[in-house]
Order: C-alpha cells, then structure tokens, then sequence
C-alpha cells in the first residue's frame, strides 16, 4: 500500500493469517463460473494480461468522460486507438462531420435500451463549412487537474445505505486514511428522502472509513474512493453477496492493484489528481502479473462510486 493513499485494517473474523489456506471465500469465488463478462474475456482470451495492456486499457477507459466505464471498454476491446467516439447524430449535429463510406461502427450499451452504434473521428470527415475540431477531440487524453463540486459530501451520505460512516481527524502528512470493519451492535441513519418530510432507513454500522481532515477535499475523495474500492471488490468480506462477493484471502498486492485501479478511473475521469497514477506505471514497469484481479470487479467498483459521487442513491434492496 502506497504510504499517501490509506490502509486497510483487516479485523477480526477478517483477517487473512485467520482464515484456513483450503477454506478462503477467494477460493470459492474463483471457482465462481459466472463471476462476470470481462474476467471470462481476462481468462478465455488472455487479454490484458501483461501489465502493459492492462495500464493502456485504464488510461483508455478513465479518459472518455461522455461514456460509461464499462462502454468504454467495449470501444477499447473493438478499437484499442480510437482517439475520439460519438454517434453519427453528433458528429454532424456538434461538429458537422459525416462519417466515412464503409466506416467501422463501434457497439456500445445503450442507457435505457439494447445498443446503439459510434464512430472514432478518424471515420468522419468534414462537410462543407465544417468548424475546426475542438481540444476535447483533438486532445482528449490531455490531463486537466479540475476540482470536485459535491462528489465527496455526497459519496459519504451514500455510504450509509451500506453501513458505513465516513469521520475525518487531524493527522500526519503521510496518513491519508483507512477502512476496518466495526463490531456489531451499533446503527446508522441513511436518510431516504429530505422532502416535504425527511425520511431515514436504521441500518446496522458495519464500517468505519477515517480520511485525514489536513487534506484537500480532492485528496480526501482520492482517499474515500479507494478504501471503498476494497469494500466493493469484496477485500472486507460482505454483509449480502447480493451486493458484492466475499474475496477475503485474495493476496494483498492484488487487493492493490485492484483499489489503486478503480481510485484511478474514478479520479482521472473527474480530471482530479491522485496517487494511483504513480503506483500503477510503477506496477507496470516492474511488469509484475496480474492474473488474480478481477476487471468486472474493478469496473462494477468504479461505476457505482461514481454513482455515488453524483447524486442521491436509493436504499438497497433487502435481496
């Protein structure tokens, strides 16, 4: 672990030296057929698996900010250099551009629907009295170190629906934070609604997360977002496999690996500096392997603390 982006405290029943080498929820979880599409494309058709693919496929993904992460792996997957997507709408209705007799469609999700079809700009070209093409396209994996508006104040009021409280305390440079598992008995309130009557859900305290109060706002959220990741990507254990799987035994370099990649999706596509960046390209120099993340994980991860970041979630489901 990074000295400047937090510790995980394993307590407990959670601790690995306490679980038996043969019994390691990891171990039924790899054993898991179904654990997701990307990691039965990591295991079937090896993709990804030096560490030099696998850090061109985060810089890839973390710096589309139009699409979701997990489309943009889909057009890295079908396109690894595309510079730019859109459908053909925009492209002619943004930028007037049309796209290129036998141009190669890209498939992506649809919100709300099946798919829908895009196209890298090296498939456009420009109708007459076109405009030049903006930065965001001819440059779109240029850094901007941008500010976070409510991401964080919001991702700690979401945290509740899961039992988490987020506190901050003065500490030392060097701290940045940490995440443990608390003993039960304790309640959280995650308020369901705040008009015309606010309305809270009791929900039992599972976790605890602590952020140095000295830090910047981004460098809190840096912190926030990765001790999430390692609750998300089933390091802590889980309350509801529902939610997120138990992948308790799963050896520590990879546990952060897979923290320091969604910390770094997350922070590089809200243009916000973080420390993941620096351990990542190191990790990858030393070409160290990468067989044992899960990249469904690290991308369902991502996602829905970005989701959090952006706005009020509902309360989880009971199942």
């Amino acid at each position: 672990m990074p000295q400047n982006t937090g510790q995980v405290l394993y307590t407990g029943d959670f601790m690995n030296d306490q679980l038996p080498m043969f019994d390691k929820p990891i171990d039924s979880w790899n054993q898991d057929i179904a654990k997701g599409a990307l990691d039965e494309l990591f295991a079937a058709a090896r993709q990804y698996k030096s560490g030099k693919e696998y850090w061109d496929l985060l810089q890839f993904i973390s710096r589309f900010h139009s699409y979701s992460i997990f489309n943009n792996v889909l057009v890295h997957i079908q396109m690894p250099g595309a510079r730019y997507i859109a459908s053909a709408s925009r492209w002619m209705h943004d930028y007037k551009r049309r796209i290129r007799l036998g141009a190669r469609p890209l498939v992506i999700m649809k919100p709300m629907g099946p798919v829908m079809f895009v196209f890298d700009v090296s498939d456009t070209e420009p109708e007459d009295g076109a405009p030049p093409l903006p930065d965001e396209v001819l440059a779109p994996f240029a850094i901007k170190h941008g500010y976070i508006q409510n991401e964080l104040e919001n991702t700690i009021k979401n945290a509740k629906r899961d039992g988490i409280e987020v506190t901050t305390q003065g500490a030392g440079s060097q701290s940045a934070g940490s995440i443990q598992t608390l003993k039960p008995g304790q309640n959280i309130k995650f308020q369901i609604r705040e008009t015309p009557q606010p309305e809270y859900e009791t929900l039992p305290l599972r976790y605890g997360v602590l952020l140095n109060g000295k830090h910047s706002p981004e460098t809190q959220y840096a912190t926030l977002v990765h001790e999430l990741a390692h609750l998300y990507c089933g390091h802590l254990g889980t309350p509801n496999t529902k939610h997120w799987p138990d992948r308790r035994g799963l050896p520590v370099t990879a546990c952060e690996l897979e923290a320091e990649s969604v910390c770094y999706l997350v922070c590089q596509r809200l243009r916000i500096e973080n420390p993941s960046e620096k351990y990542l390209s190191g990790y990858v120099k030393e070409e160290k392997p990468i067989d044992s993340i899960s990249l469904d994980l690290i991308i369902k991860a991502a996602t829905l603390i970005e989701q959090m970041g952006g706005g009020k979630l509902p309360p989880r489901r009971a199942a």
